[in-house]
């Protein structure tokens, strides 16, 4: 079976790149690495999601569910510092990526947990979750995604995703208005959904 960025233990050969990127105005240092999402820059629906997003009026740790190397969870964590960030990823080494992101960073307002998707997250719940899904998963695994989201939400809690049209955002759109009574694109472009889902 070939290796995707979703699987747990990556064996393609490390070699990691190091880059500085600029984010909500501050510049970041990030390590990626293969056999994880996005090896050379923060990637551009990542970048609009982190530049599109609001923090909820509830209190509540946030979680960056399926967050790679990081860049999402550790930009948003420095940005409201006095939550808790909670960053999980099925991948090891993007687990590790991310933990050394934070450092990079300094960022501490962070918690990795290595979890295919919420199954080490169990009793845990939150007020903001944010998701660039794995779209190359397939359909099934980004709606369950959506679905055990939902679960996880606070009362007033808010899902937010980025999502390509040509990769399913039509879809989602769907799935997420299944799911939750108020549903709204925030944001649209070069072909990227930025996705809110409130859970009233």
């Amino acid at each position: 079976m070939s290796e995707h960025y979703f699987s747990q233990n990556p064996q393609s050969k490390s070699s990691p790149k190091k880059w500085n990127y600029q984010l909500r105005g501050k510049v970041y240092t990030f390590e990626s690495d293969y056999g994880v999402f996005s090896k050379n820059e923060v990637d551009f629906g990542s970048r609009l999601l982190i530049e599109a997003f609001k923090e909820p009026l509830i209190t509540g740790d946030f979680l960056d569910l399926g967050c790679g190397y990081g860049p999402i969870g550790i930009t948003l964590a420095d940005c409201y510092n006095d939550r808790t960030m909670i960053l999980t990823d099925i991948n090891e080494r993007a687990i590790n990526l991310a933990q050394k992101n934070a450092d990079y960073n300094n960022v501490v307002n962070t918690e990795f947990v290595q979890s295919d998707r919420f199954s080490n997250l169990t009793n845990r719940s939150f007020a903001a979750i944010v998701t660039n899904p794995p779209i190359r998963a397939g359909k099934k695994v980004v709606h369950q995604m959506f679905e055990d989201s939902k679960n996880a939400l606070l009362k007033d809690g808010q899902l937010w995703v980025v999502i390509q049209k040509k990769q399913g955002a039509p879809s989602a759109k769907a799935k997420l208005n299944e799911l939750f009574e108020n549903v709204e694109v925030v944001q649209r472009d070069k072909g990227y959904f930025i996705l809110k889902a409130t859970n009233d």
